[in-house]
């Protein structure tokens, strides 16, 4: 008989579509997944790219899936009001499922489905990303949050961890070790990689059409330009700390976007900007760099540019405050900085850009490496979990 998977998300993310599909194709499984705030049919405003966003490849076919109305009247995974969906539990229980993997719980929907659910005695598969690595663990506020995410996390039957810091993570707040499952996050490496070669070539007539010459070392920066990422001290270094043959090209927008501009047209030699760019042109759009640089601070859960940027074959170097640093980024395929460090950020950056043959080498680590991150890892991963918590 087959075992009725149930999923509670907000909307269609691409990273997650993927996973979705494979499970629908799976002989032992029904799959229904439950959108929260919208089916991504339209474009949606995105807070941190401050505008409209409507991905350009298919999110929500190959899977069956249900939009539950959203009353909120200011809809979004911004707020903890921003999914509010009073049918959302009738819903999910008209449709019997034998287990519920909820992400997230910190909006009001998706706690109370984690709390009816739970005590109705359905399996629930807890996943989120969260970490401590750049939390402080004293005051008040450590105190009340630790006592409300001791209460919350009683609930899940099992957790799905996404790498080291977020077991750590839960662990703290007293989730024990017959609770915890790896399910690591993950992309469609294979939509990313290029046996052919396009991909590349048009990455070369991509930096040839914005006046880079050939041999020129770069680096990539690809997401939100917000405060936590860190985009101006990154060009900021570049400037002061890097070799003068180094070019910093940065993907993308938000509130930062006209200080970035600033700054790049002061010296237009060493940067170029970028609009956003929808996920159809990611793959040439990663491929422009020799190095992905996320130098973010804090707030950073796991990184899944980082993910992409090594399925596309290229090394990466990160702070040690990404939720992915100690899991996917080793000495064969990047680097990891301490976030406060700019200065050494840049020595590595340096030495990494200007040995082209040990890059070269670090470029096929990674790609390869990518692939313990697949999406078929975490399949897996969810299915031996799913199988040992029916079991109990």
């Amino acid at each position: 008989m087959k075992t009725r998977l149930a999923v509670i998300v907000s909307h269609p993310i691409q990273y997650y579509v993927p996973l979705y599909k494979r499970l629908a194709r799976r002989d032992e499984i029904d799959l229904k997944v439950f959108f929260t705030w919208h089916a991504g049919q339209t474009a949606v405003q995105d807070h941190g790219f401050r505008r409209p966003v409507v991905w350009d490849i298919p999110l929500t076919e190959g899977y069956e899936c249900e939009l539950v109305p959203n009353i909120s009247s200011d809809p979004g995974t911004h707020h903890f009001f921003g999914l509010r969906n009073p049918s959302l539990v009738n819903q999910l229980l008209a449709w019997c499922p034998d287990a519920v993997h909820i992400t997230g719980w910190a909006w009001m929907s998706h706690f109370v489905a984690l709390r009816s659910v739970s005590l109705r005695g359905i399996p629930t598969l807890f996943r989120g990303d969260s970490h401590l690595l750049d939390s402080s663990r004293n005051g008040l506020r450590w105190w009340f949050k630790r006592a409300v995410l001791e209460r919350v996390y009683s609930l899940p039957a099992a957790f799905l961890y996404v790498g080291g810091a977020n077991r750590a993570y839960y662990e703290t707040f007293g989730v024990k070790l017959d609770r915890l499952y790896p399910c690591p996050h993950s992309i469609d490496v294979a939509r990313f990689s290029d046996s052919s070669g396009q991909f590349e070539r048009e990455a070369a007539q991509w930096r040839q059409q914005l006046g880079i010459q050939e041999g020129r070392p770069v680096l990539l920066f690809a997401g939100k330009f917000e405060q936590k990422k860190r985009p101006l001290e990154l060009m900021r270094a570049v400037q002061s700390l890097g070799d003068p043959n180094l070019v910093l090209v940065l993907i993308g927008g938000g509130e930062l976007e006209s200080e970035i501009k600033v700054l790049a047209a002061a010296n237009p030699d060493r940067f170029r900007v970028l609009p956003f760019q929808n996920q159809s042109r990611m793959p040439i759009a990663y491929r422009l760099g020799d190095i992905l640089v996320l130098p973010s601070a804090f707030g950073e859960t796991w990184g899944l540019a980082v993910n992409e940027a090594m399925a596309c074959g290229r090394p990466v170097l990160v702070s040690d405050r990404v939720g992915c640093a100690n899991d996917i980024v080793d000495a064969s395929c990047g680097r990891v900085f301490p976030w406060g460090d700019i200065t050494l950020m840049m020595q590595a950056a340096n030495e990494m850009s200007r040995d082209r043959v040990k890059l070269s080498e670090m470029a096929r680590a990674a790609a390869l490496r990518a692939w313990a991150f697949d999406v078929s890892v975490t399949e897996n991963a969810l299915m031996d979990c799913l199988l040992k918590v029916r079991a109990k």
